[in-house]
């Protein structure tokens, strides 16, 4: 990637002119933000630096996915964290801006069907359903061994 694909294109107006591009850091709420490099001016200047600040960027959010890797199964919060790796490398990579945007869809979606009153009362149900079977089956264990820990079960 070449330090001048982020440049942004001027806007059309109505009556067909052109005007200036949105000021650094403003977004139109109809178009999402450009993708490309967000390295600072100097450095896109010079593509060897360039090179050297998006082998950085690659580095650091490395470490960063990683460490969300490592506490997948450790005390932490491992997606959390992964994804912070990942909003890392969206500042230089426009892969990881597309898969940012991806899973932001799909979270959003995910939300909005989560809060559907009928998906609600479903998860309920089934929550509720769950629990009861998890009481019975204590309740069964329970009455055939009383407080005998499951390891202890056999004397």
């Amino acid at each position: 990637m070449n330090a001048e694909s982020d440049e942004r294109r001027p806007r059309a107006t109505a009556a067909g002119g052109r005007t200036e591009a949105p000021a650094h850091g403003e977004r139109t709420t109809a178009e999402p933000p450009a993708l490309g490099s967000r390295a600072p001016h100097f450095v896109k200047r010079s593509r060897a630096l360039h090179i050297s600040w998006q082998a950085g960027v690659f580095v650091v959010g490395l470490a960063v996915v990683v460490a969300g890797v490592i506490m997948l199964p450790l005390p932490g919060p491992g997606w959390l964290v992964i994804f912070a790796g990942m909003a890392i490398w969206a500042t230089e990579f426009v892969w990881a801006q597309l898969v940012l945007r991806w899973t932001r869809r799909k979270v959003t979606e995910a939300a909005r069907r989560a809060l559907d009153p009928a998906v609600r009362r479903r998860n309920i149900a089934l929550t509720v359903t769950g629990l009861l079977i998890v009481a019975v089956l204590v309740g069964v264990y329970l009455s055939q061994y009383g407080m005998t820990m499951p390891w202890n079960a056999h004397r």
